[in-house]
């Protein structure tokens, strides 16, 4: 059966007493996930200098690279979500994933500059965190009422930022001390990918919270739900209209002149933001509702490209990078709260498997056509032109999101 809420937005009634504290699954889930992203990050913080000016890759190969192996993790996140909602298996299919994506950092240090076998490598991670991603935020979905959603997806978000925030740092001081040799960056994030995977085995309980959330005899296809799919539509508008953050970091660099030394720093002002707003975003999401601050967070980003048009020094840049990080903040998390509740225990892992495949999808071209763009007419048309995708999404959007989501029982 479906409970509306009536006279306000998406947000749940509020509770009290053990419902406001964040439950050890997500405390153990954003542990896995901040030493994860330690490692991650430090191989994500350094790829576009080594892509880009390192191997000599044009805007448009980089684009297509990146958003074709983003685009890439659709069907195995469809996979990862089926077979995690299989048995409760959430904890096994999320290993998986993560054991996955840290041996693609031995891929990318066997490659040698290979381009196919760098190839190969960001499509096991990319296929990696694809079966993880889903399960994982189910089990969060799963861990507690959906009154306090909001906040544990901040948490583990804030957490998962943290990692975030040191991997860059990370790489950087291993580029320092190596005198900029990218091996020893793959090694060391293949050492912290490992470490992750440790941490999900002993510290994360199978299927746990599952029992709290009353289970329907036959889940139904989240495409069957008419809200679901109304924010399904709203985050793939959103989603083609964003050009992807590799892409701002390489903007910002050539603007500004930086040296590649520095490079792997600029994701650190983003990371910072998000850690310091994912929790405060959380909590004001889960008392006036999660589709204001889903809209707001992608006005952020039309900011962000705007400020880009601007001459830039090194405020505007500092802007850019905050601007970012409030992106992420208001929508990253927010959006699996939103949409979780519509969708029953058995099927949780399912159905924000097809959101966040749609999102992957709509970023694959995003990605592509803002490369392309950019190699056919200059960065300048083509940051134009995204500002203003950006900006008619963000109105379409708008319209598309339900005000009221129902809940799954």
């Amino acid at each position: 059966m479906y409970l509306a809420t009536t006279g306000r937005t998406d947000a749940p009634p509020r509770t009290s007493g053990a419902g406001r504290r964040v439950p050890g699954t997500v405390l153990a889930l954003g542990a896995v996930s901040l030493v994860t992203d330690v490692s991650s990050e430090m191989v994500t913080a350094v790829l576009p200098l080594y892509l880009v000016l390192g191997l000599g890759l044009s805007p448009l190969q980089f684009g297509f690279l990146d958003g074709m192996f983003n685009g890439a993790t659709a069907l195995v996140r469809l996979l990862g979500g089926r077979l995690a909602d299989r048995g409760g298996r959430h904890k096994r299919v999320a290993g998986a994933g993560y054991l996955l994506s840290a041996l693609s950092r031995l891929g990318l240090l066997l490659a040698g500059g290979a381009t196919a076998g760098i190839a190969a490598a960001l499509a096991a991670d990319r296929l990696g965190k694809g079966i993880r991603t889903a399960p994982r935020d189910a089990l969060i979905s799963l861990s507690g009422p959906p009154e306090t959603l909001g906040r544990s997806f901040g948490v583990h978000r804030a957490m998962d930022t943290t990692g975030a925030l040191l991997g860059p740092l990370a790489a950087f001081a291993v580029l320092r001390a190596t005198t900029d040799a990218y091996d020893a960056v793959f090694v060391v994030s293949f050492c912290t990918g490992l470490l992750g995977v440790l941490l999900l085995a002993v510290y994360v309980p199978p299927a746990s919270g599952t029992a709290r959330v009353p289970v329907t005899p036959r889940p139904r296809t989240a495409l069957r739900d008419p809200a679901f799919r109304r924010i399904l539509y709203a985050t793939a508008l959103l989603g083609a209209a964003t050009i992807g953050d590799s892409f701002l970091y390489l903007l910002l660099q050539r603007g500004l002149d930086l040296p590649a030394a520095l490079f792997p720093l600029l994701p650190l002002g983003p990371a910072a933001g998000y850690l310091l707003l994912a929790v405060p975003v959380g909590r004001i999401a889960d008392r006036t509702g999660r589709r204001l601050p889903f809209l707001l967070g992608h006005a952020a980003l039309l900011g962000a490209y705007a400020l880009l048009l601007a001459p830039l020094a090194w405020p505007t840049a500092a802007a850019v990078l905050v601007l970012l990080g409030i992106f992420y903040a208001a929508t990253d998390g927010v959006l699996m709260a939103l949409a979780g509740p519509l969708l029953p225990a058995r099927g949780r892992a399912g159905g924000l498997a097809v959101l966040q495949t749609g999102q992957a999808l709509a970023r694959l071209l995003g990605a592509a056509g803002f490369g392309a763009a950019w190699t056919l007419w200059g960065q300048r048309p083509a940051l134009w032109m995204a500002a203003l995708a950006l900006a008619g999404a963000l109105a379409a959007a708008g319209r598309v999101l339900p005000a009221t989501v129902p809940e799954a029982s």
